[in-house]
């Protein structure tokens, strides 16, 4: 495992929610992500672990690697890949999404 899957795999699993975004969840850098935001924001989630994978390249591939999944944002709750934004709508309005956050 590479040192950057390693730290993922950290962050992930010491973080109980955490947003892999592009920007951050003051400044999203995309609409997909703003809406990842408003969505755990709406859910009630006050302290969002966000990494900007704008910010190194290495990091941006590498999610992408760990959750085999191609787009960002990706979202994992208590170690767990959860989805992008489209999944997250879809969790939200069916109610499933907050009760995996409260549980």
């Amino acid at each position: 495992m590479s040192d950057v899957q390693t730290w993922i795999k950290e962050t992930v699993t010491a973080t109980p929610v955490v947003l892999f975004m592009k920007g951050t969840a003051q400044f999203p850098q995309c609409g997909f992500s703003g809406r990842a935001i408003q969505i755990l924001k709406a859910c009630g989630v006050e302290n969002i672990a966000t990494v900007n994978v704008l910010e190194d390249p290495e990091v941006r591939q590498g999610i992408k690697d760990y959750s085999n999944w191609p787009t960002i944002p990706q979202l994992y709750i208590k170690g767990e890949f959860i989805g992008g934004s489209d999944i997250m709508n879809e969790m939200f309005e069916s109610g499933e999404l907050k009760a995996l956050l409260d549980a």
